[in-house]
């Protein structure tokens, strides 16, 4: 990558911080490397407001010196804190609707049908602190509910993601209101939630147990993940390169099962990887079949 940014100076308690156009290129590198994120050259703001209290708190005088000191050995905590410092979190309750709306209409009927002597297994990656997966659950009870007998084996979802603090967020299963209000509706938060502590809701217990959570690099291995009948995987391969993207859903496939469903976010697709997939138009929205 090539970044021409201009030199900025920036004061933490005192302390002047220079982030030069050679710092902010081989942070970008680091990144890449790390998780696949890629930095376009106007993002140096970003890398400055989400690194301050890491560079404060670690009294750091340059960008260029946290890089050096978090790549020595032993420094793998640090190099956690500032991948969770960088991943972008947002996220929401059955974001897009539709794909909730194929899940519970055509591709749990379907399952159910032909899967009913094998265990339900869904993968949310990059799952974030748990709005998707905890969706996914509230969609398999509404359908079970109304289908009595889908799915004696039972159901798992396996919800991974990079950042251990979204994850520990997303272990607790307890939202505060503002949260709640983005994307779930009052008739599914007084079905699946009880009042906690203070302003926070925390989800029935029927729910949470279907999910569990696991810290995943998508650039890694995917030990222990599949063989899947469902991989969501929204709204994350856009940080991804175009190299990077398809190498991810090349491994996403191996976890699937024959037949298995992929579904990406509304910007994503499968690219070059026809021979793969296959794309099935669900009007709205597309889907793809492992082949």
């Amino acid at each position: 990558m090539n970044h021409t940014i201009p030199k900025e100076d920036r004061a933490l308690n005192g302390q002047k911080i220079k982030i030069t156009p050679q710092e902010f290129e081989q942070f970008c590198q680091f990144l890449e490397q790390a998780c696949g994120i890629l930095l376009a050259k106007h993002k140096q703001y970003l890398v400055e407001s989400r690194l301050s209290k890491i560079l404060l708190d670690g009294q750091f005088t340059s960008l260029g010196q946290l890089v050096v000191t978090f790549e020595r050995p032993g420094n793998s905590r640090l190099k956690e804190q500032v991948i969770n410092a960088m991943t972008t979190n947002e996220t929401l309750w059955f974001r897009d609707i539709h794909p909730y709306e194929i899940l519970k209409d055509k591709l749990l009927p379907e399952l159910a049908e032909k899967s009913s002597s094998q265990r339900l297994k869904i993968w949310s990656a990059a799952c974030s602190t748990g709005q998707e997966p905890y969706s996914i659950s509230m969609i398999i009870d509404e359908f079970k509910e109304q289908n009595s007998g889908a799915f004696r084996m039972g159901e798992e979802i396996i919800a991974t993601d990079i950042s251990t603090r979204v994850l520990d967020q997303a272990r607790l299963a307890e939202y505060e209101m503002l949260a709640l209000g983005r994307g779930l509706s009052q008739d599914r938060l007084k079905k699946f939630f009880e009042p906690g502590v203070r302003d926070a809701w925390k989800l029935l217990p029927k729910i949470k147990k279907r999910v569990t959570f696991k810290e995943l690099n998508l650039l890694g291995a995917y030990n222990g993940i599949g063989p899947c009948d469902i991989v969501f995987c929204r709204n994350v391969l856009i940080y991804f390169s175009s190299e990077r993207k398809q190498d991810i859903l090349q491994k996403i496939h191996k976890t699937l099962k024959p037949g298995g469903y992929l579904l990406l976010g509304a910007s994503e697709s499968i690219g070059e990887l026809h021979n793969l997939f296959e794309m099935v138009h669900c009007r709205p929205g597309i889907i793809y079949r492992a082949k």
